[in-house]
């Protein structure tokens, strides 16, 4: 897994540090103990509390890095619009799937870092389909917040599901099961995405209508 932080002291300690223990909670979730972090970075567990504070700290710096790259990584592909990227992107899956399994292990860890982490997804997601939108490769919303919101929690959820419901011969083979999703999903995933999936508004203008007049009295259906 590359490293982005700069500095060589960094790369040689915090980055190693910091890219063993991705994959290890990706691998295992983040009960894993900190000396079998240490084992994989070829450190002792005092220099990891060291460099970090404590567990929760190293988990912390963990978030960011996971958030930041995959982030790019996004904003590429959308950006360039190309054959070439997307191909790229799925060639490079190996590179990125410690990064995919530790987002799924904080999901399924849940509480406030969980929720945390999705807000932050969210957020990029609202940057980068802007974006998108401002360069004509997505049409515009008539909610932008929500869309970001809705694609977030879609895709994070439906590769959450298929991971329960798909768990490989090795439960931490994350590799194999990030394999098995995209087998599964990637081709329906981009035809719904590309042309869509009702033929007409019918759907949408009733939807629309709805809520901007909405049926009331004692038998109406109630709304959260």
């Amino acid at each position: 897994m590359r490293s982005t932080s700069p500095g060589v002291g960094d790369l040689t300690t915090r980055a190693r540090i910091r890219d063993a223990a991705v994959a290890r909670y990706a691998r295992e979730g983040f009960g894993a103990p900190l000396r079998a972090v240490a084992e994989d970075a070829g450190v002792s567990a005092a220099l990891i509390v060291h460099h970090f504070g404590s567990k929760d700290g190293l988990r912390q710096v963990c978030d960011a890095y996971v958030l930041a790259t995959i982030r790019e990584s996004k904003e590429r592909a959308i950006a360039s619009g190309t054959t070439q990227e997307v191909l790229l992107q799925l060639a490079s899956l190996d590179e990125y799937a410690p990064l995919v399994g530790y987002a799924l292990r904080s999901l399924q860890a849940g509480g406030a870092m969980a929720r945390d982490f999705v807000e932050h997804f969210v957020a990029d997601a609202e940057v980068y389909l802007a974006e998108a939108v401002a360069t004509g490769q997505m049409r515009p919303s008539r909610d932008e917040k929500a869309r970001a919101r809705y694609l977030t929690v879609q895709g994070l959820g439906t590769l959450l599901l298929d991971m329960t419901l798909n768990v490989p011969d090795d439960p931490t083979d994350v590799l194999a099961m990030l394999h098995g999703y995209r087998d599964r999903m990637m081709l329906p995933a981009v035809e719904l995405f590309t042309h869509g999936l009702m033929t007409d508004n019918t759907m949408l203008d009733a939807y629309l209508l709805y809520v901007s007049d909405p049926p009331t009295g004692p038998d109406a259906p109630r709304t959260a």
